[in-house]
């Protein structure tokens, strides 16, 4: 089985996740992605609670579309998904996690 970039890159999301930070460290551009992962999750529980399943298929624009208008807009930089998609996700995650922890500012 043949490594791919993300793996060859980074041995771990732990070693991922610093550079992570780095590409986000425009305060614009990392509080649309918080924007856009709450909107996600709101959409989730509304979709849920509703059966409205037809609302699962806004979710890829509602978290990413924040996200890009962040990096192209204010970031000037390539969204991390392009290059590392899983460990992208997973930083959206930890990222908003860690602001509302207070371990990075909001």
């Amino acid at each position: 089985m043949s490594k791919t970039t993300q793996q060859s890159e980074f041995a771990s999301f732990a070693e991922f996740y610093p550079y992570y930070l780095q590409e986000h460290s425009n305060d614009v551009c990392r509080r649309l992605h918080y924007v856009g992962s709450l909107l996600v999750l709101t959409i989730l529980a509304y979709a849920i609670l509703n059966q409205a399943w037809m609302w699962l298929f806004a979710l890829p624009l509602a978290g990413y579309g924040f996200a890009w208008v962040g990096h192209f807009g204010f970031e000037k930089n390539k969204p991390a998904t392009f290059k590392y998609p899983l460990y992208s996700f997973m930083g959206d995650w930890v990222m908003l996690k860690d602001a509302f922890t207070g371990r990075i500012r909001f």
